[in-house]
């Protein structure tokens, strides 16, 4: 028997960020396994592109466990082959942004005395900015 998958707003919210930042319609895959039979790498990975796919698809967060988006070479031979033209490396690079972004404001400039950020050169305080906040 069939299971059902009940989306919600947080299935929802995931999958729209990961389309968001790869630019790629991830609901447009029909999921042929093109992508997969074709990846160079697809025995190193623990769930292959086309799953992947699903995955986002499916708003399921637990893509993000995935080796799959690290081993992902971007050699686009998954795009090449695909009869829809989706760059299924464009959405392992968005994976990779909403994993690296998971540490989203570990600094708060609130936090840090007046005095010491007088101290502090600009450049360290805008560069702490960009690589530890969203």
């Amino acid at each position: 028997m069939a299971k059902k998958i009940k989306l919600n707003d947080k299935n929802t919210e995931f999958y729209e960020k990961i389309v968001e930042l790869s630019g790629e319609q991830v609901a447009l895959c029909d999921q042929c396994g093109t992508c997969s039979g074709g990846c160079p790498f697809i025995e190193e990975m623990d769930i292959n592109p086309s799953e992947i796919m699903r995955k986002v698809m499916l708003g399921q967060k637990e893509v993000m466990d995935s080796r799959t988006m690290w081993i992902c070479a971007s050699c686009f031979t998954c795009t090449v082959r695909c009869p829809r033209e989706l760059d299924v490396s464009k959405v392992a690079e968005a994976l990779r942004q909403v994993k690296l972004r998971t540490a989203i404001d570990e600094i708060n400039i609130a936090t840090i005395p007046k005095e010491e950020a007088k101290k502090l050169p600009t450049i360290a305080i805008v560069g702490n900015f960009r690589k530890f906040t969203g």
